[in-house]
């Protein structure tokens, strides 16, 4: 493989592209457990697993190379990229793959493209695994076309250009977010209710009447799924999507929502989640740091998480 790649951050995205693809041997990897103690010695071992080149410091993994990816959480996105606009190489390609707001993206754009370097916008549409290299991708920015020929070559096979402007991209994938992420809590708040009122199956059945594409029962049991190992993750993306709404002004109350209970349930630090949605109610449930007094008097189950965990967790960084 002859294209050097930086690659930044090698949580689950980072890794997962990196071992799917057969440039490996040519990956530049920096991520900032590196910088820590305690997590130094596992990323060093993950990095030798997967055959890329470790980075002690973001500036080696930039030193030269023509092509950037950056995959970090959605908090430290601007942040990344503001540091790396200070050694990146000029006429270097920054793909910016984060899941962060069209003003975020813009804002780390002028940091790249005033370093002399050039800033592509790129918005994953799906989960990467299991697409992995599949995954479909959208690129808006003045060199999308150039970004959309080197990412083909590292394998990527479903690119899509859909503008010029850096935040195009961003801008669908955020609002998209709006309902995929949404109907995730939504799915949360009405099944632990309904578990709460002894009337799970009723809800459920009530659901799959009136919808027959999947039953509700797997589906609650996989958005649930999702929350519980991604939900700090998806809090941090889904505050860029509050972002995305007060830009439009119109509005993001339910979207608030979303990122109170998706912070809450991944905040439980759950990595590997029960089978099953009862088992995984349970879990949800049996934390007792989710209950608070009712009124009247006595305890009350898991039903409002959000509201008794409130701000103010930090964002995983997978």
């Amino acid at each position: 493989m002859e294209q050097e790649v930086g690659l930044i951050g090698f949580g689950e995205a980072g890794s997962t592209f990196a071992l799917a693809g057969d440039w490996a041997a040519a990956a530049h990897v920096y991520d900032a457990k590196t910088d820590a103690a305690a997590t130094r010695d596992a990323m060093l071992a993950a990095y030798a697993q997967a055959g890329v080149l470790p980075a002690r410091f973001l500036e080696d993994a930039l030193d030269g190379v023509g092509l950037i990816l950056s995959l970090v959480t959605a908090d430290q996105a601007l942040a990344v990229a503001e540091a790396a606009a200070a050694m990146i190489a000029p006429g270097a390609l920054y793909c910016d793959m984060n899941s962060v707001a069209p003003q975020t993206k813009q804002a780390a754009a002028r940091a790249i493209e005033a370093a002399g370097a050039h800033y592509v916008d790129v918005a994953v549409m799906a989960p990467v695994d299991p697409a992995r290299l599949n995954v479909p991708l959208l690129l808006s920015g003045v060199r999308a076309e150039d970004a959309r020929a080197r990412l083909a070559a590292l394998g990527f096979a479903k690119t899509r250009i859909v503008g010029v402007d850096v935040g195009r991209a961003s801008s669908i994938k955020m609002i998209r977010s709006v309902m995929v992420k949404g109907m995730e809590a939504l799915t949360a708040e009405c099944v632990l209710a309904a578990e709460a009122a002894d009337v799970l199956d009723e809800v459920l059945a009530s659901l799959d009447a009136s919808e027959k594409a999947k039953p509700w029962g797997a589906r609650a049991d996989y958005n649930l799924d999702r929350m519980l190992v991604h939900g700090l993750r998806r809090a941090a993306e889904m505050e860029e999507v509050v972002k995305t709404l007060e830009g439009l002004g119109t509005g993001a109350a339910m979207t608030r929502g979303t990122v109170e209970r998706q912070r809450a349930i991944g905040a439980l630090g759950v990595k590997m989640p029960p089978e099953g949605l009862g088992a995984k109610i349970a879990r949800v449930v049996c934390d007792s740091s989710l209950r608070h007094p009712r009124e009247g008097g006595g305890p009350t189950p898991a039903l409002a998480v959000a509201e008794t965990l409130g701000d103010g967790f930090p964002p995983s960084r997978e």
